[in-house]
């Protein structure tokens, strides 16, 4: 299933067992003779056709947006390619999810004054005009973080850039930052300095052509209220709306990544191209990839067995049922053409109710309302029938596969469900005990001192799911949950979108507001791949964050949160993980992506999908 643009970030203490659980956990890809990639000699060159997922297209180039904009595959899988965050995570393995120091434009941050200082230096990179990857670019994204933190997906209320006192140019290719208190170097370089991606100073203008810098937001200040920055900001944002220029404009082609841009169509065909200019290693070894878009699942399969494709997903439903032992299934269904490859997702699926939605808003805010519809939900069943048991159950605020040391006990309860298995029975208990009754087989309030504020006699139980269309088993999915609260008299509506335009309406809003018009979003889930990543629960949970689509606000989940910034405690990190999946600010889905399967050429070699989305092809290349 798709995701939106989601990052979390990982506590001090399990950094290094984190990943040794994940490798010891998966493994390497393997099993059953499904994945021997051809053992020829390396060949320089050639193009590697790609499948996007069903439904997704690249829309947004600028590395600095909001939430509308906001997903892995803007991120993680197109952007970064061009744009080098400050520090990459993930590598070329199915299992890591740590930073990767070599891959990235600047050397490991350093940390003094008990915390409250970092020094950051840039490695000397350059972009492709020639200037320099430096402090500078550094300070030109921070100014923009600061003049701009209301547009930006990634900002929570309290963080960055709200806890850094001061930052400057302490040399060319140095940046010191002063924080207002001390926090762990772990989170802080995990969850904070993810999120900074240096900008170049072609970018600092407010028209094609004008002189680099010339915009001036990157010498910016508060003087003015960050007046150049916001100009600059409203100028780059302009441009990256015109997505038919992506691969012509001036701007965009000043990449310091490994690859650029050749071409670009609206329609989600995308061709990228080597580098020349590019400062790190590996080079890219094949002359293009080429990226191709499938309204269906069932499409892209075709395309697939028909040699259309070098690398594409093989849908859930034309696999045999999953192994208890191995992440592959029994026998490749594609032949000797392709090998395969497992594909884990470090994240959760969701359903994300509106609190501020006017219709829905004051059902979905009583705990006992999300309670009963989680309660209703046959997740075992779902992932037996429809997902082929190429997923998992999902119970709380942090991702159970691939095995690692965050997920807190109460998760595990129930065979994984967590607090609340499946069971209709206590679904209807629990809202008939709170003043409902069903009226025509649809739940409705009797005893408004029961239901619950705002709710009033005769209202009903009734609920809107926007859901992200083009996969066959994510829409079967949806279609088994409506089933399911209709059995316990919740009424679920089913609006089928593309992803693309559901997370273009997920942006948080004002209680009561007509842009609140999504009462469900069930897009997906999030991978704990950005803003942050650790799974703690800011970008999602916080009040007021960026990533907040859902309006969730909640004092005690706010110092839950806002304990596990500073302190390496697992007990700490498990209370806030406890509360939240107790408290149910989502209600929960299967999570089919830990088991999700890619089939690639047997032609093809060093292809393999990290669990954080980090898109690597320069790895890849052809074989004899």
């Amino acid at each position: 299933m798709k995701r939106w643009r989601r990052k979390l970030r990982l506590a001090a203490v399990a950094g290094i067992g984190v990943v040794a659980l994940i490798a010891a956990g998966c493994g390497s890809s393997g099993g059953s003779g499904t994945n021997s990639s051809s053992s020829g000699a390396p060949v320089k060159g050639g193009t590697a056709t790609v499948a996007l997922p069903a439904g997704v297209t690249n829309n947004w180039i600028f590395p600095f947006y909001a939430i509308t904009n906001a997903s892995t595959y803007n991120g993680n899988q197109f952007q970064w390619m061009f744009y080098r965050p400050l520090y990459m995570f993930g590598n070329n393995t199915n299992t890591s999810v740590t930073v990767n120091y070599p891959l990235s434009p600047a050397a490991p941050p350093v940390y003094s004054n008990g915390g409250k200082t970092v020094v950051i230096n840039m490695k000397g990179w350059k972009w492709a005009d020639g200037e320099s990857v430096d402090a500078q670019s550094v300070v030109f994204f921070l100014n923009m973080a600061v003049a701009e933190k209301a547009n930006w997906y990634a900002y929570s209320k309290g963080l960055l850039p709200d806890n850094v006192v001061s930052y400057k140019a302490t040399a060319p290719d140095q940046v010191t930052m002063q924080l207002n208190q001390a926090y762990s170097s772990l989170w802080y370089t995990y969850n904070q300095l993810s999120e900074i991606n240096p900008m170049p100073l072609a970018w600092d203008v407010t028209s094609l052509g004008a002189k680099p810098g010339s915009g001036g937001c990157s010498t910016d200040s508060a003087a003015d209220g960050w007046a150049k920055c916001k100009a600059v900001y409203t100028f780059l944002t302009a441009q990256s709306k015109i997505a038919s220029t992506y691969a012509t404009s001036p701007l965009w082609s000043v990449v310091d990544g490994p690859w650029k841009l050749s071409s670009f169509n609206t329609d989600g065909n995308v061709t990228i191209v080597p580098n020349k200019a590019y400062s790190g290693s590996p080079k890219p070894q094949l002359t293009a990839v080429k990226f191709v878009p499938f309204t269906s699942d069932t499409a892209e399969y075709t395309a697939l067995k028909t040699g259309g494709l070098d690398i594409g997903y093989i849908p859930t439903e034309d696999l045999a049922q999953k192994p208890a032992t191995s992440p592959l299934p029994p026998a490749n269904p594609l032949g000797s053409s392709y090998y395969l490859e497992p594909f884990f997702s470090y994240g959760i699926q969701y359903n994300q109710p509106n609190f501020n939605n006017p219709q829905v808003g004051f059902l979905v805010r009583q705990l006992y309302i999300r309670q009963a519809m989680q309660y209703a939900e046959d997740q075992p069943g779902i992932i037996k029938a429809i997902w082929r048991g190429y997923a998992t159950t999902v119970s709380g605020p942090v991702p159970t596969v691939p095995s690692n040391p965050f997920t807190p006990a109460i998760q595990k309860e129930n065979g994984g469900q967590g607090p609340y298995p499946y069971n209709p029975a206590k679904a209807t208990s629990l809202l008939t005990s709170h003043g409902w009754s069903e009226v025509g087989g649809v739940m409705t309030c009797q005893d408004p001192s029961k239901c619950g504020a705002g709710i009033t006699k005769g209202e009903q139980l009734k609920l809107t799911f926007d859901y992200a269309t083009g996969i066959a088993a994510a829409t079967a999915t949806y279609q088994a949950i409506k089933s399911e609260e209709a059995s316990v008299g919740i009424d679920v509506t089913l609006i089928g979108q593309s992803f693309d335009t559901i997370i273009g309406e997920s942006a948080p809003c004002a209680p009561m507001s007509s842009k609140c018009n999504v009462q469900v979003f069930a897009y997906g889930g999030w991978g704990f791949d950005g803003p942050g990543m650790e799974p703690t629960g800011e970008p999602l949970f916080a009040t007021g964050a960026g990533s907040n689509s859902g309006n969730y606000s909640d004092p005690t989940m706010d110092k839950l949160i806002t304990e596990t910034h500073t302190s390496n405690s697992m007990d700490v990190f498990h209370s806030y993980a406890t509360y939240g999946a107790t408290q149910l600010p989502f209600m929960w889905v299967p999570e089919p992506n830990p088991f999700g399967i890619q089939a690639i050429t047997s032609k093809l070699k060093g292809v393999t999908f990290n669990p954080l989305f980090t898109l690597v092809p320069e790895y890849w290349n052809f074989t004899k």
